[in-house]
């Protein structure tokens, strides 16, 4: 795979693109700018990897717009050594930008066909270090539990609470939720064994959290 000049440029127009829309956290702009995410679409579709939208990948599923990435992530707050649960594999974008911002990434992937092909893929670019697991997401990962953070990048409609008991108390949660096609992003925080404060962060499109598993 090549990074070429010309990809390093693309890179940078997205970043200025990601600021104009309010993105101000300037590890996860230096993250958009040193992962070349051409390299998660196949090559014939590699002119769409610095646009600004989502785009499809394998298994009916998409890779996620860069601003929702953007988004996400710095509304996670990570902090180096974070131990971070993302639900939603896909083509493994999000989890290495997760990575390069030096948390301990687990990612779960429920579509068999995604997961073996993306498991390659972050080998070959060399984010070994990301653990990834094909499985049903709703279940989360409780052997591994509790983490400071997790992502998830399917529309939910409605909170699961398995996950949520999954976070560590002061940990975050950051989830799109909601019963129409456009769903309202939220940050979960666990203050206590029992209770839980939400904020919310404007409309996001995403394909739709599902559970159970897709095996080929």
């Amino acid at each position: 795979m090549q990074d070429s000049y010309r990809h390093k440029g693309l890179r940078q127009n997205l970043v200025n693109v990601l600021k104009q829309k309010g993105i101000t956290d300037p590890n996860v702009l230096q993250a958009i700018l040193n992962i070349p995410r051409h390299f998660f679409l196949d090559k014939a579709f590699e002119e769409w990897a610095y646009r600004d939208v989502a785009f499809p990948i394998d298994a009916d599923q998409t890779i996620s717009q860069p601003y929702t990435v953007a988004r996400q992530t710095e509304l996670l707050r990570i902090h180096k050594n974070e131990k971070v649960l993302e639900i939603g594999t896909g083509s493994g974008y999000q989890a290495c930008v997760l990575s390069y911002l030096g948390a301990k990434v687990y990612t779960i992937e429920r579509q068999e066909k995604l997961f073996t092909k993306t498991y390659s893929r972050l080998r070959q670019i060399g984010f070994s270090n990301i653990r990834t697991l094909f499985g049903d997401g709703y279940k989360g990962l409780p052997r591994f539990a509790p983490f400071d953070k997790i992502i998830v990048t399917a529309g939910a409609t409605e909170m699961p609470k398995t996950l949520m008991s999954q976070l560590r108390i002061g940990g975050l949660m950051v989830i799109p939720v909601g019963t129409s096609e456009s769903k309202k992003m939220l940050r979960i925080k666990r203050l206590s064994e029992e209770k839980y404060s939400k904020e919310t962060f404007g409309d996001f499109k995403f394909v739709p959290f599902l559970k159970g598993t897709n095996q080929v």
